[in-house]
């Protein structure tokens, strides 16, 4: 014989439940019946999580993030760096040929008592086109990071094709001269023996030795310190 099932009254249920929460006395929660209590708990529950998000897990969700917006420039750095792993032979290669050129200039710049000699070779020079010199005066040497610049004021007069001979003279000396602001005057009178005039810088250059080095580094420290 089948049993028919009892009846709920929502209605009535919902009447009970709500009941619960009526004339509750904050100052005595443990009287209050089952429905509030675990309402209660469930709300602490749920605060306690909140707060530990907004004050413990934000700065570690704002830290994930961070790192993640870095991921990309990562990826990048780690791939540059692996392409440089891969070449690191032919870059040591390249390394070792750009430290021979740079020992090879070294040895074309005079040392400072080799100057004296360097500005006879360019008198010579002229000399031997048979040019005649109306001014030779070196300048005020210009000390740079790690070399020294010696200006060197020329007037020379001569004939056309040796003033152009005795330039590239110059530009074949074993140490390296170069010439600027050349100015080539012509004669003032018109003899065919009249000779031209030139004017110009020579610059030299020579490597620092190892006080003047010492010397530079120590000014840029101060300088630097003083920023």
């Amino acid at each position: 014989m089948a049993t028919s099932m009892p009846k709920i009254d929502l209605n009535a249920w919902f009447a009970e439940f709500a009941s619960q929460f009526q004339g509750l006395n904050p100052k005595e929660p443990g009287q209050w019946p089952l429905a509030p209590k675990l309402a209660a708990s469930v709300a602490v529950v749920l605060a306690t999580i909140g707060a530990g998000y907004f004050f413990v897990l934000a700065d570690v969700q704002a830290g994930l993030d961070a790192e993640r917006d870095r991921e990309p420039q990562l990826r990048q750095d780690y791939k540059g760096k692996l392409a440089q792993a891969v070449n690191l032979p032919e870059l040591r290669k390249q390394k070792s040929q750009v430290e021979e050129y740079v020992t090879q200039l070294e040895k074309q710049l005079p040392g400072k008592a080799e100057i004296d000699s360097l500005l006879s070779d360019i008198s010579s020079a002229g000399v031997g086109r048979g040019l005649q010199f109306e001014l030779f005066r070196p300048g005020q040497v210009l000390v740079k990071d790690y070399y020294a610049e010696l200006p060197i004021a020329l007037r020379v007069s001569g004939r056309y094709h040796d003033i152009g001979a005795f330039a590239a003279d110059v530009s074949n000396l074993s140490r390296i001269v170069t010439l600027h602001n050349l100015v080539v005057l012509a004669p003032s009178s018109r003899d065919a023996n009249a000779t031209l005039s030139m004017e110009a810088t020579a610059r030299t250059y020579r490597y620092l030795d190892a006080t003047e080095v010492a010397e530079q580094r120590k000014a840029a420290t101060k300088a630097g310190g003083k920023k």
